[in-house]
């Protein structure tokens, strides 16, 4: 280790910002009261949290009683797929999700599918990692009761054609969900123009604290809770509030709105910097998803590398100080090809060379030019050692 830090995994999570560190303090110390409860402290922390839903509703223009807050992504993602599907299983068991989900929407289809005969239909993925709006149409039939497709991939960047697939569902009966999490606080989200009955966004992806989440769910849309306890939430998702981190959501929502611009800005000029030096290194690295780079996530450049394992390249280059991911977090530490790659048609060894980039407003012009000074050891360094 040589003593410098260079963080370039912002999809995995940011850092907490000092602005929003502030906001929450007083709700960890004197204003730690319970939002249920019935006296004068109590009726003040919870406005505090109504405010905050209010702040979190207007990043993605949402009415604020459309937002439902919980532990994060994960949990939304469950909540959205099993509550929407249990609570029209009526008209059909049968729900359409893409190859390009994260694990916590494939895990809940497979959860309805075991324990409630839900029939699954995945639609595919191209080379570039987008979903084509006629597969989800072609994939939908009578029994089909949800469609779920995430708003941008966390592995490669490219951003779905939400609208398009939302109006298809809906012109068929059926509900629609997306997974924001990548996307929300990176890119402009509005729910009334997407015209989604559902979605899931998180405030560890947005520079506020990890364990707190929201979970959009349109005005009237039928839906059955995941988590079942008192009043909270309107009953849709029992428990304590998780205060402070919700006052920290409420915060880091505020100013991604507000710094939206010259956030997405500064991570394209960041990005493509990052892009153009490393395809003019000479060391068989070649940009996975699309180079349409209006179609995809702006703080986020994703590669395979020829001949060398991922987690190989993770490894050496925290030995430099750079931190930085395979893909996925929740699944890199299993040494497995990138299911994501496979779907976009890349044999077994390149998707197991998956390197992901994702740049954030804590980063500088100089931390790309380190990384584009010892990218080129790491690789040929890996590449020596490998047996013939």
């Amino acid at each position: 280790m040589n003593g410098r830090k260079l963080y370039l995994d912002h999809a995995a999570t940011t850092p907490v910002l000092d602005e929003v560190v502030a906001e929450m303090e007083p709700y960890l110390k004197e204003r730690f009261h319970n939002p249920s409860a019935g006296y004068e402290n109590a009726y003040e922390v919870k406005d505090a949290l109504e405010r905050a839903r209010e702040k979190v509703a207007q990043l993605i223009n949402a009415n604020s009683e459309e937002i439902v807050f919980n532990s994060g992504g994960t949990e939304g993602n469950n909540s959205a797929i099993v509550g929407l599907a249990l609570a029209n299983i009526e008209k059909g068991r049968h729900i359409v999700i893409t190859r390009a989900e994260h694990h916590s929407v494939f895990n809940a289809a497979r959860f309805l599918q075991n324990f409630f005969d839900f029939v699954i239909n995945f639609v595919p993925i191209d080379n570039e990692g987008f979903v084509d709006p006629a597969d989800i149409e072609k994939a939908i039939n009578e029994e089909t009761t949800v469609v779920s497709t995430i708003h941008s991939n966390y592995e490669v960047g490219s951003i779905q054609p939400i609208d398009e697939i939302s109006k298809i569902a809906h012109e068929k009966g059926v509900l629609f969900h997306t997974d924001a999490v990548a996307s929300a606080g990176q890119i402009d989200i509005d729910v009334k123009r997407l015209d989604v009955d559902a979605l899931t966004f998180s405030a560890h992806t947005l520079y506020g604290p990890k364990g707190t989440g929201a979970l959009y769910l349109k005005e009237n849309v039928d839906f059955v809770p995941l988590i079942y306890g008192g009043i909270q939430e309107e009953g849709r998702r029992g428990g304590t509030e998780n205060l402070p981190g919700i006052v920290g959501f409420g915060k880091a929502c505020e100013l991604a709105k507000r710094d939206m611009d010259t956030r997405i800005e500064y991570y394209k000029r960041l990005r493509n910097m990052m892009v153009e030096g490393i395809g003019g290194l000479d060391i068989n690295v070649r940009l996975t998803g699309t180079y349409n780079f209006a179609k995809r996530l702006p703080n986020h450049a994703s590669f395979v590398v020829e001949g060398v394992h991922g987690e190989a390249v993770v490894e050496m280059l925290d030995s430099y100080g750079i931190e930085m991911n395979t893909g996925s977090v929740c699944v890199s530490k299993a040494f497995l090809s990138s299911p994501i790659l496979l779907s976009m048609g890349y044999n077994k060894e390149l998707a197991q060379g998956s390197v992901v980039f994702t740049v954030g407003i804590d980063n500088k012009i100089e931390d790309i030019e380190y990384l584009l000074e010892v990218l080129p050891k790491t690789i040929k360094g890996l590449r020596a050692i490998l047996p013939e």
